[in-house]
């Protein structure tokens, strides 16, 4: 397994595991507080921030468990990484039309906020997944 798609793995994982705990988060929430009301900003700050500065620390961490492999990408992973990100880009492009018409109908900000983060995932997770085809299946 290469570097590059060791990484995917990674990725996948956090954009998988902490949405989760960030829901969970929200929906412990509920039973006291309506939800429209929950302070979210801060716990969706921090699962974003989360994310990245775990990717980071996972990537330095399979650097130093495989440091032959580190930081070594030929044409194929270029490839597979462009056509994923494309992937992507096409889930997040029409995703974002659910939270513009939360935003053209007026719905509270919590609903437009969440909508446009499980935008984000979905599209995370759909351009990993096609990257992780690809590697397993050849491109």
């Amino acid at each position: 397994m290469s570097f590059e798609e060791k990484g995917i793995w990674l990725y996948l994982v956090m954009a998988i595991v902490l949405p989760i705990v960030y829901v969970l988060w929200i929906l412990g929430q509920t039973a006291s507080v309506p939800i429209v009301e929950i302070d979210y900003q801060v716990p969706l700050l921090l699962s974003i921030g989360a994310a990245i500065g775990l990717s980071i620390l996972g990537m330095i961490a399979i650097g130093i468990a495989s440091p032959d492999d580190a930081g070594k990408a030929d044409q194929r992973d270029k490839d597979i990484n462009r056509l994923g990100e494309y992937v992507g880009g096409l889930v997040l492009a029409f995703g974002m039309i659910a939270p513009f018409g939360l935003a053209m109908v007026e719905m509270p900000q919590f609903w437009i906020a969440n909508a446009m983060y499980a935008v984000f995932i979905v599209a995370a997770i759909c351009g990993a997944t096609v990257k992780l085809v690809l590697y397993r299946r050849g491109f």
